[in-house]
């Protein structure tokens, strides 16, 4: 996974904020292994938090002057997974908004350090249960998952170089890039870039671009029955360009039925990180709508965690069901990008595939 903008100043001392109330004691987090179990079962029960605001009755601490641990994760879940500012979700808590904000950084900063091992690229033998994934399903061989990015809505800001952030839509927004398998589970995100900035650009500043450009990633061979050799891939919209590793969809109309049946297939498999990303907008409602004063060197790591919790989720769980899913566009009021980048092999390459699964009908 490809570090996170922004996290590097995650040891910088925050300044204190003046509190009427005394500020909660923060025990540390379990050292076992089970801690997210622990409250799971507690107080979730199930793969999605409370949202509706009558459960909240449930949470309220009165007069506590100490949370445990599964106390202060209600907290942060709140705060995450309705997106509510900090005032009305201590008003829900009887409890002062500055104390709001530190359980939710303190849960942040622990979901960072001890749970990153949630999303992470696939070892070789998940990768090889991905790709026979992906070819039952959608009939891609060799394919190792899906690409696509969304915009997470921020306000207008009057800060120095803030038109850096107004996108192509006349929004001001933060773009999160997601590579995710047949599960929706995430493996490979970027965020942090202003949303200024196109898919194609975002794809080549970031880690998984380097290192499968190298090789590192995405490098295995596979032997078509025809003969043709095919690389590991992922599969992404018409945004990205057309590469040996990331196979895009043709362009036009009145395609050949080699083409044609490549586009639907690979259409179908495009449609798994479409709707994890309507999920995780659906699920976490704190990058749903538009924020309001972000810090938007906090912002990628409020997105990362909620990558990561999802990626708990379905770890405990499996593959969500259809009724845990959310549909539609998860990027509304965006037009489609197009790029005309193509590499001669990767040409030879979807030429190869569009082959095979047309033989294979």
């Amino acid at each position: 996974m490809a570090p996170v903008r922004g996290a590097k100043k995650r040891k910088r001392p925050e300044k204190p904020v003046p509190a009427p109330a005394p500020r909660l004691p923060l025990p540390p987090l379990p050292g076992g292994s089970d801690w997210w179990g622990v409250f799971y079962r507690r107080v979730a029960g199930h793969s999605s938090f409370p949202r509706e605001y009558q459960t909240i009755e449930n949470f309220r601490f009165g007069d506590k002057t100490i949370l445990d641990v599964e106390d202060q994760v209600a907290v942060a879940l709140m705060r995450l997974t309705t997106g509510e500012s900090l005032q009305n979700i201590g008003a829900w808590f009887s409890m002062n908004h500055s104390a709001i904000s530190n359980i939710t950084w303190r849960f942040i900063e622990s979901m960072e350090e001890r749970a990153i091992c949630h999303l992470k690229w696939p070892s070789a033998e998940e990768m090889a249960t991905i790709k026979a994934r992906f070819e039952k399903i959608y009939g891609l061989p060799n394919c190792c998952g899906a690409i696509d990015t969304t915009h997470i809505l921020m306000c207008s800001s009057n800060q120095p170089n803030s038109k850096v952030w107004l996108d192509n839509e006349n929004k001001n927004s933060m773009v999160l890039q997601a590579v995710v398998d047949t599960d929706m589970r995430f493996r490979d995100i970027v965020s942090g870039w202003p949303g200024s900035m196109d898919d194609s650009c975002i794809l080549r500043t970031s880690g998984l671009y380097r290192l499968c450009e190298k090789g590192v990633r995405l490098d295995g061979q596979m032997q078509l029955p025809g003969g043709s050799a095919v690389r590991e891939y992922i599969v992404g919209d018409s945004s990205y360009p057309l590469l040996p590793w990331l196979m895009t969809p043709y362009q036009g109309q009145g395609l050949p039925a080699a083409k044609a049946e490549f586009n639907k297939r690979h259409t179908a498999a495009t449609k798994v990180v479409q709707i994890a990303l309507a999920t995780l907008k659906g699920r976490w409602r704190v990058i749903q709508g538009e924020l309001w004063r972000p810090d938007k060197h906090r912002l990628p790591r409020i997105i990362f965690v909620c990558c990561l919790i999802t990626n708990i989720i379905i770890d405990m769980e499996g593959t969500p069901s259809k009724e845990m899913l959310v549909s539609g566009n998860h990027d509304q009021g965006y037009k489609q990008q197009f790029s005309n980048v193509a590499d001669d092999n990767a040409v030879k390459q979807r030429d190869d595939l569009s082959q095979h699964v047309t033989d294979g009908e």
